[in-house]
């Protein structure tokens, strides 16, 4: 009852800062996010060994506020430049300093740009950028539905026993076909390209989120941990409901900018 209840009150927050809000709301909405997020994976790092060092969540939220322009590679190259001095400034020689300067660096690359890229696609697609990005959207609920049905009616195989044990072959392959079906019908009017390139979307998107959801799995397994917070009440924290959303929106981000 809990996870229905926190889902109808996000589910309007989401969809409707997307819809009725200039781009500028979607861009708060993921900045908010990613703050969350990077809040989350430095206790995941934490208990994992490694310190994610100062100035790591200023990289995560400019990250997220410059990919569509230049000032990326400015980001990425000042976060490394900041990770090896706060790691020459206030580490100590041990197993523990690559781990620390690593963890940092991938904080912003992890969250701060596919976060980035789902407001670029709000504020640049082609047409109506809240239709595509709420179709992004819409293609993961489907795969990750269709997984856990797929999964429970005729789930045999383990997908991944050791990071997590719930997942099937059988699963994963419905929620590849049901977001392969959805993107496609869905992506004929939002999209100029032709049907199958956007059944092909629709594939990779499904694949990528998989591998997005059994990455924080294993972050998490890793870990120790259950869930990367309670902030969700029945939901987890919120890196748990973006770890599909993370890997599956910078190759649509890519091709809505240069295919679509």
């Amino acid at each position: 009852m809990t996870r229905v209840l926190s889902a109808l009150v996000l589910l309007p927050v989401v969809v409707g800062t997307i819809w009725f809000l200039p781009p500028w709301g979607t861009l708060l909405l993921a900045l908010v996010a990613a703050v969350l997020a990077f809040v989350e994976y430095a206790a995941i790092a934490r208990a994992l060994g490694a310190r994610v060092l100062g100035g790591t969540g200023v990289a995560v939220a400019a990250a997220c506020i410059v990919v569509p322009t230049p000032g990326v590679g400015i980001v990425l190259m000042t976060a490394l430049v900041v990770a090896g001095a706060m790691s020459v400034a206030f580490g100590e020689p041990g197993p523990h300093a690559l781990a620390d300067a690593a963890a940092s660096i991938f904080a912003p690359i992890y969250i701060g740009l596919p976060l980035g890229a789902l407001a670029a696609v709000r504020d640049g697609a082609a047409g109506d950028g809240r239709v595509a990005v709420l179709l992004l959207l819409a293609v993961i609920v489907v795969s990750d539905s269709a997984q856990y049905y797929t999964g429970r009616a005729f789930g045999r195989r383990p997908l991944s026993p050791s990071i997590s044990p719930k997942k099937t072959v059988e699963g994963a392959i419905g929620g590849v076909v049901c977001g392969t079906i959805a993107m496609a019908v869905g992506g004929h009017y939002v999209f100029q390209a032709p049907i199958w390139a956007v059944g092909l979307l629709g594939a990779a998107i499904s694949l990528l989120g998989i591998v997005g959801d059994l990455f924080e799995s294993l972050l998490k397994r890793s870990a120790g941990v259950k869930d990367s917070s309670n902030l969700i009440p029945g939901h987890g924290g919120v890196l748990d409901r973006i770890d599909s959303w993370l890997f599956a929106a910078p190759i649509y981000y890519v091709f809505v900018r240069f295919v679509a």
